[in-house]
């Protein structure tokens, strides 16, 4: 059965899930989220609260859901774990949510897991490590794409091009360790050998002597970047500042307008897996994505005057995955509603088609991610 088959008794459209209903005077649904929208990861926990907001004020003019309001309650966590934790604590104990959408990075969601899972409370992360729904956890679902589908996104990439021997260098933060893990795991899978592997750490702010090493290495054929937020942009300019010829990769995690803007010209060139929704306009029009991440792009960027990113993307998703698995569970009973995010199908979003599963908590596959180059400021489909 399809997503959109599940839903009896509601209008689906690409806007909002609402429905038909005029009654707004009962219990409010309360979604509760924790996401960085100040500090270093605010690129991306900033177009999450702007997406969740806008969408549950339309929601809510629409007549809202079951005939109940939607009320969001949030707390701005930076990347600090502790406080992750501190506001989960209270978005469960005193505000008493019935679903949290949030985490925007990999260790302010792993923080909260053992919290979430003791209070049995359907939890839709937005952040990307594969260890976030690897293995399984019951209470946990989770909208990014997952850093080993990147890897093999690269790697095929690679492969095509005949690019056999590579460095990399991540960060040593959550998403950067996680991700490096991966692709070390996979590259035998695709023939590929690893001369150079650096790292770097969250306050560091020239990463020349790293990339000095591995230009001296005879045989790299190409570099890949395993992180996201300002690490990667200071990699990118101190790249071409060294002049190294190879080609560039970069992970999913730098899928925004602002990395472009960090890096400038240095960006030229550079390659990245990303979902369809920051090239939608550029999507075939037979793409089953392009109406839906271009009713959210016109949405947010006439909202905001920002660009649309990625992020965004996932709490828009995961808002309306959690409300739809709300209106098929009939309430807000949590395990009746945790059970209906699980059956997720046919669910088509801006991240891409989502099929979960008891076995699979992201539920996407590598046809969700397109590979990207960046010219001229801009994306351009590469695959």
């Amino acid at each position: 059965m399809t997503f959109r088959n599940i839903l009896a008794g509601c209008r689906w459209t690409a806007a909002a899930l609402i429905v038909v209903t005029g009654a707004t005077a009962a219990e409010p649904i309360r979604i509760g989220t924790f996401l960085s929208v100040t500090g270093p990861a605010s690129f991306l926990g900033d177009p999450q609260i702007k997406t969740l907001e806008m969408y549950v004020e339309a929601i809510n003019k629409a007549g809202g859901v079951l005939g109940r309001p939607l009320a969001l309650v949030h707390y701005d966590v930076g990347e600090d774990a502790r406080n992750a934790q501190t506001a989960v604590k209270r978005l469960i104990q005193n505000d008493k949510v019935d679903v949290i959408i949030g985490g925007s990075t990999t260790g302010t969601t792993m923080a909260v897991v053992p919290l979430v899972e003791k209070a049995e409370i359907p939890f839709i992360s937005l952040a990307a490590a594969v260890v976030i729904t690897e293995p399984v956890k019951k209470w946990v679902f989770k909208m990014a794409h997952a850093d080993k589908m990147a890897c093999a996104k690269i790697f095929e990439d690679m492969e095509k091009k005949g690019l056999k021997k590579i460095a990399m260098i991540s960060g040593t933060g959550g998403f950067g360790k996680s991700m490096r893990e991966q692709c070390l795991e996979l590259v035998g899978a695709y023939g590929i050998e690893v001369l150079a592997d650096e790292t770097y750490g969250p306050k560091d702010t020239d990463m020349t002597p790293q990339l000095t090493k591995m230009k001296g290495i005879a045989g790299v054929q190409a570099v890949l970047v395993a992180d996201f937020g300002q690490g990667p942009a200071i990699v990118t300019r101190n790249y071409r500042q060294l002049d190294i010829p190879l080609p560039l990769y970069q992970s999913h995690g730098v899928a925004s307008k602002k990395f472009i803007e960090l890096a400038g010209e240095a960006a030229e060139r550079a390659r990245l897996p990303a979902a369809g929704l920051v090239v939608a306009d550029k999507l075939a029009d037979s793409d089953p994505q392009k109406a839906v991440a271009m009713s959210y792009k016109k949405a947010f960027e006439t909202r905001t005057g920002q660009a649309v990113s990625t992020f965004g993307g996932h709490a828009y998703d995961g808002l309306q995955i959690a409300l739809a698995a709300i209106v098929r569970a009939g309430g807000t009973d949590k395990a009746k509603v945790r059970d209906e995010i699980e059956k997720t199908s046919g669910y088509v979003g801006t991240g891409g088609i989502v099929n979960m599963s008891a076995t699979d908590h992201m539920g996407l596959d590598l046809s969700a991610f397109h590979m990207l180059e960046i010219r001229g400021g801009d994306w351009v489909i590469v695959d």
